[in-house]
């Protein structure tokens, strides 16, 4: 049975101009389940859509670091990229130097560290549905409307995280890969295209080869959402949410999260406020929150043990758009809430 109680790690993005610093800090609070940054403030082409975009089909970063989906030839360019996947080329989809520093620096400094306190390595990809709805077609209309471009970009984005997957593989850790969703909180809106059997769907087929690897698949989404499709999806290990600010209503999916954790999911609670975060804050307090919502669950039929055993943490969101001093002050935050809830949950 795995027990993961009290582990945090990050989300992925990091404001850092130096990804020397940014790995520095990750190993130093995050030593027990450490990421490889996203440094989006150094480089246009670290923001979380344009990262991921290299060798898909139809996709093109301009001189400005600006991405756009304009093909020369869309059928001969989806034509190449399904000849690559069906022979699982993982090299063609490889993130690299120019769009992940990050992911490269905390390569090499892995090969240098003492690995003897990781239990995982987290890495990360943009999720489709976000990915695909922050891309418009010449016409001004989110690729997210194309079935054929968005079951292509999934498949691609499948490939991005079997790559990390395989790259990382040389540290004989485990692995966890994220998926970074925040359009989910628009699903069930009018304004959408997408429902809630498109997301178990979607993500039931991107996972496939990941946990068939061994891999731990997780999703973040840091608004609110129907949190029980995503416990229903097949593949799913962990569902990370911003538990500072929507605990309250993620507690009410009791039923659905008690199946999730009996069939091995595990919680990340992103308890470490972003954007509501202040140096007053204290490990003490985002425990006792964390807590309150485990006595709703167990006052609803699940088992505290199960609960504290398959609880992580992590920040609410992604660090990139604070600066520096407030990233690092979450971090410490972060860090020391994993060692309070450890000892004290």
């Amino acid at each position: 049975m795995m027990n993961v109680k009290g582990l945090a790690t990050g989300i992925g993005s990091l404001p850092f101009l130096d990804a020397q610093k940014a790995v520095d800090l990750i190993l130093r609070y995050l030593p027990c389940v450490p990421f490889w940054p996203q440094l989006p403030k150094c480089d246009m082409r670290e923001g979380m859509i344009t990262q991921f975009s290299e060798n898909l089909p139809g996709l093109k970063v301009d001189a400005r670091g600006v991405l756009r989906f304009a093909p020369v030839d869309k059928e001969k360019e989806l034509e190449i990229f399904y000849e690559r996947f069906i022979e699982q080329d993982l090299s063609y989809f490889k993130l690299s130097p120019d769009f992940a520093r990050g992911l490269y620096a905390f390569y090499q400094r892995l090969k240098e560290a003492d690995l003897s306190k990781i239990e995982f390595i987290k890495c990360q990809v943009t999720g489709p549905f976000t990915f695909c709805s922050g891309i418009n077609d010449p016409e001004g209309k989110t690729i997210l409307h194309d079935k054929v471009l968005m079951q292509a970009m999934t498949k691609g984005l499948n490939m991005k995280a079997l790559w990390q997957l395989d790259y990382f593989k040389a540290f004989g850790k485990k692995i966890i890969m994220f998926f970074d969703e925040p359009y989910l909180t628009s699903v069930g809106s009018a304004y959408t295209p997408v429902n809630r059997n498109d997301v178990i769907d979607v993500f039931s087929e991107l996972t496939e080869g990941l946990r068939a690897s061994g891999c731990l698949v997780g999703i973040h989404c840091c608004g609110n959402t129907d949190w029980s499709m995503l416990m229903d999806a097949e593949g799913i290990d962990i569902i990370n949410f911003d538990a500072f600010e929507f605990q309250e209503r993620f507690v009410l999916y009791a039923d659905d999260l008690n199946k999730f954790l009996k069939k091995g999911g595990i919680i990340c609670w992103g308890i470490v406020p972003t954007q509501n975060y202040t140096s007053s804050q204290s490990p003490e307090e985002l425990t006792r929150k964390i807590k309150s919502g485990l006595d709703i669950l167990v006052k609803k039929g699940i088992n505290r043990q199960l609960l504290l055993e398959r609880l992580m943490i992590s920040p609410a969101c992604g660090l990139g758009t604070l600066d520096a001093q407030k990233a690092e002050g979450i971090l410490g935050l972060l860090n020391q809430t994993s060692e309070f809830i450890h000892k004290n949950l």
